[in-house]
């Protein structure tokens, strides 16, 4: 099971996707995340890239984010998403983007959209063959202050070389790493 875990949503169930592409984050970890987050969040605006289920935006939505963005490329989480938002009556403060990740990410420089913070769950495999920050860094969506969050199994060599290692947390299996500009 799936759900809010804090704010105006707090209690709401989320729909899952039936797909074993999808990972949603546990509960555990995304209290992690949040508690370390929660002071930026009012009146930000926050990316969720590789959104699976919606959940970690919706938890931003929660918890006062001014708009979210969804990003996701595989149409049944796309349709997952929707209704998550629909249930938690938050549409108007949502984008939901049906894109592969880099050309959304365009799309959104193109107009002119920036973001306060920015999180990233991409498959594991996504991150040996490319680099999400790379298009981040050259499309220029961070605003000046921003952050971004990177989640990834543990097992997975990763380099970032666009902006600054601020935080590294370790969670069982998973790392999460903070950027900023």
């Amino acid at each position: 099971m799936i759900r809010v875990i804090s704010g105006l949503y707090k209690g709401k169930k989320l729909k899952r996707v039936p797909s074993v592409n999808v990972r949603p984050m546990p509960d555990k970890l995304k209290g992690s995340l949040f508690s370390i987050i929660h002071s930026d969040i009012p009146d930000k605006d926050f990316l969720d890239g590789f959104a699976g289920t919606g959940s970690v935006g919706i938890e931003a939505l929660s918890r006062g984010a001014r708009l979210v963005v969804f990003i996701e490329e595989f149409y049944p989480a796309v349709k997952i998403i929707r209704h998550n938002l629909d249930k938690c009556q938050a549409e108007d403060k949502a984008i939901v983007i049906h894109k592969e990740f880099n050309r959304a990410v365009i799309n959104l420089a193109r107009d002119e959209l920036k973001f306060d913070l920015i999180f990233l769950d991409p498959p594991y495999r996504l991150l040996d063959e490319r680099n999400p920050l790379k298009v981040i860094f050259k499309r220029s969506i961070l605003k000046e202050n921003g952050l971004i969050i990177l989640r990834y199994h543990f097992k997975t060599k990763f380099e970032a070389k666009y902006f600054k290692l601020e935080r590294k947390v370790r969670r069982g299996d998973d790392i999460m790493e903070f950027y900023t500009l």
